[in-house]
């Protein structure tokens, strides 16, 4: 009996080797595991890490931007009641209100005031853009002016501009019925004087 050649048996162990990764790869069963060392593993660790402290982060600001719309529906609801209740009482004849008397919008303006400073102000500036430009006037006169300058800086260029111009409107107004009662005031003295 004639004996196998070793060429032939090299070929045939590299027909049945080819066979036998063709399976493998076909079934799925083969081993892609990459050798993993330490520092593969704690970069790993340490991007698992960030994605955690992102994600709770956006949750925070996500709460923290739940509170400030809740409170802006909320005080929006407020003014809209106060301005009815003062209209009827105006048709009913009656004072629109007592003098000295704490006014609950303001309270609410306040509080309003102390949720955006607590803010990030680029994520402030993105939900004080939506107010009323009468809201964002009261809110920003309640803050502190840094926190209102760095809001404003994160702001639209067009909405920060709106925002200023409709401060310096009021702020204008406001001095120049200030010059017009202090003259009054100057003369009502001196006048008492000469007689």
């Amino acid at each position: 009996m004639a004996r196998p050649s070793l060429l032939l048996l090299t070929a045939g162990v590299a027909g049945m080797a080819v066979v036998a990764n063709a399976a493998t790869i076909a079934t799925g069963q083969q081993d892609n595991s990459p050798n993993t060392t330490r520092l593969g593993n704690a970069i790993t660790q340490d991007m698992n890490d960030r994605d955690a402290a992102a994600a709770r982060r956006k949750r925070g600001l996500d709460l923290r931007e739940q509170a400030a719309k809740a409170a802006t529906a909320r005080l929006a609801a407020d003014a809209e009641a106060r301005k009815k209740q003062d209209e009827a009482q105006q048709m009913a004849g009656g004072p629109s209100g007592a003098p000295g008397a704490p006014n609950p919008a303001d309270s609410q303006f306040d509080e309003l005031a102390r949720i955006y400073q607590a803010m990030k102000p680029k994520a402030a500036a993105v939900v004080f853009e939506q107010l009323d430009m009468e809201v964002q006037m009261k809110v920003a006169q309640r803050m502190r002016e840094r926190s209102t300058a760095m809001i404003m800086a994160a702001m639209t260029p067009k909405g920060a501009a709106s925002l200023s111009m409709a401060l310096a409107r009021r702020n204008a107004g406001h001095a120049q019925a200030q010059p017009q009662a202090a003259p009054r005031q100057a003369t009502g003295p001196a006048q008492a004087a000469r007689r």
